[in-house]
């Protein structure tokens, strides 16, 4: 039978095709993200109705953390071997399957479990999602304008998760269930329904069964919690770098990493094949990929407390506070996704971190009255920052770091994962999101350890002169530590500028790809090296 459907129509069905497939993978990918820090807001409730103290009350972010980092290389490379649709499906499926088990958590060894089988779900489903993109749509536009939604999803999801966690955990009892609890169920049809349609939308990879490297997965997948549980212990002021269990994780995995690293280079199927790092432009994206999330999780966290601690704005308050930022990277990742198309990425995604890098300069210039007779007039109530101008001195550079991200985000993740082997993609995207989250995990840690410093010598100082004027030792050491926590969070900003001001030099220096080359598909060799 002849088909007599016109060209229009066909392409017509073909956009709208697309269209779903990429929505399914947009879900799925802020789903993961905005998971991260939507518990955040909901410890404290969390803590009061299960009865978990605040020492094993950060373990609910950190395990995700440690499961996600951890298991990000393992999960993209199982989608190369036994499908990436499938991997996606079973990504979601865990997820969705552990927030309900999270959401109906009874105790803490019940919801700690659920939070690391979320982390094993998204580490999964992630690197799969990223993938898809590539062997979904055709290079050029259509594949930047997707690659640009993706990191929109990837960007916003911290500061969507802050507002979303702020709603549902101030709700009153729904169902007979706390407001908490819904930070954990509202993924469950989400998940399962994405889970369900991906057949529909998403083409099935090519499959390897039997290539995995078992060795590599256990070396490489256990040095990557060691670093990652090393750098978020290392980042707590009651651990910090100095302590034993600190050194000990970071140094077994730098050891496994190293057993991995001579694994690699002698199986035959490896994990992590070195090529994918061979290539100078990817590599140098992968670099600057682990730098700029380094500095912009540590902004939110520190913005976040300073919107909280300082100016005195609630949490859900303070959540929409970085709605701005979610909006700012959907703006920019659309520019740019535009812009890839006719400028080199060099040049936008060199500008982007200079935005970036002038914002958390800009973060660093914030000032409010420290001093001991500002803080002495304290005593009664009110908070620092009760004089902080959000829109004068937030608001711009929140809006010029998010729409920076942006600007960079879309053209580096075209960068690292373009002219990859079809058989490479899922590892190239893992190693992608790999390096976001080891990078977010040390940045943290090192931003923490710069705040310390910074606040230590001058809350000392303070508390002596509260305490000096007659004060109340409790109520001079809060407030010392308000005053202090300024100095801490600005020299944290100041650094974390400087981060990416070194990724910006990298940029410039070393990615000289040419945007022509970006539109094409082709063998690895296909990419400018010069």
């Amino acid at each position: 039978m002849t088909d007599t459907t016109t060209p229009e129509a066909q392409s017509s069905g073909r956009e709208l095709h697309l269209g779903w497939a990429l929505l399914l993978i947009s879900v799925a990918q802020l789903m993961v993200v905005l998971d991260a820090s939507i518990a955040n807001i909901a410890l404290p409730f969390i803590g009061a109705d299960l009865g978990i103290d605040d020492a094993n009350l950060t373990w609910i972010v950190t395990g995700y953390a440690l499961a996600f980092g951890g298991l990000l290389l393992l999960g993209g490379r199982l989608g190369d071997l036994y499908g990436r649709r499938r991997v996606f499906m079973i990504g979601l499926a865990v997820f969705a399957i552990a927030s309900l088990l999270g959401g109906f958590a009874a105790n803490e060894g019940l919801l700690l479990a659920a939070r690391g089988l979320q982390g094993l779900g998204a580490a999964l489903a992630s690197p799969a999602a990223l993938a898809l993109i590539t062997t979904t749509f055709p290079a050029g536009p259509a594949r930047n304008r997707a690659f640009a939604v993706y990191a929109a999803m990837s960007g916003a999801g911290a500061a969507v998760g802050l507002i979303l966690g702020g709603w549902l955990t101030g709700l009153d009892p729904l169902l007979g269930l706390e407001g908490w609890r819904w930070t954990f169920l509202i993924n469950v049809p989400i998940g399962l329904l994405a889970a369900f349609a991906a057949p529909r939308f998403l083409p099935e990879s090519e499959s390897h069964p039997g290539e995995l490297d078992v060795p590599g997965a256990i070396t490489g997948t256990l040095g990557l919690l060691g670093l990652v549980y090393g750098f978020s212990r290392a980042g707590e002021e009651a651990h910090g770098w100095g302590d034993p269990w600190t050194i000990a994780s970071l140094a077994a995995g730098v050891v496994l990493l190293a057993v991995f690293a001579v694994i690699e280079s002698r199986v035959a199927h490896p994990l992590l094949p070195v090529r994918v790092f061979a290539n100078r432009t990817r590599a140098t994206s992968f670099l600057v990929m682990m730098i700029v999330p380094a500095a912009m999780f540590a902004m939110f966290y520190f913005l976040s407390l300073f919107i909280q601690l300082v100016v005195g704005y609630s949490p859900l308050h303070t959540g929409f506070a970085f709605l701005p930022f979610s909006v700012g990277i959907v703006i920019g990742a659309g520019v740019s996704s535009n812009l890839v198309n006719r400028i080199d990425p060099r040049f936008i995604a060199g500008v982007g971190t200079l935005m970036a890098s002038a914002a958390l300069f800009g973060f660093s210039r914030l000032d409010v009255p420290h001093g001991a007779s500002d803080l002495a007039a304290l005593a009664n109530g009110g908070h620092l920052g009760a004089d902080v101008n959000y829109w004068a001195s937030i608001f711009p550079f929140i809006v010029l770091m998010s729409v920076g991200m942006g600007a960079v985000f879309v053209p580096l993740t075209l960068t690292a994962v373009h002219h990859l082997r079809p058989e490479d993609s899922g590892v190239g995207s893992g190693v992608l999101n790999t390096m976001q989250q080891v990078g977010g995990a040390l940045g943290l840690a090192i931003l923490s350890t710069v705040a310390l410093q910074a606040a230590q010598g001058t809350k000392d100082s303070l508390g002596g002169d509260l305490t000096a004027q007659g004060m109340p030792a409790d109520a001079a050491g809060q407030l010392a530590f308000l005053g202090s926590f300024t100095e801490g969070a600005t020299a944290a900003f100041l650094v974390g500028a400087v981060l990416i001001a070194i990724g910006s030099l990298a940029i410039w220096t070393f990615l000289n790809v040419k945007h022509e080359e970006l539109a094409t598909d082709g063998p690895e060799g296909g990419v400018h090296v010069g």
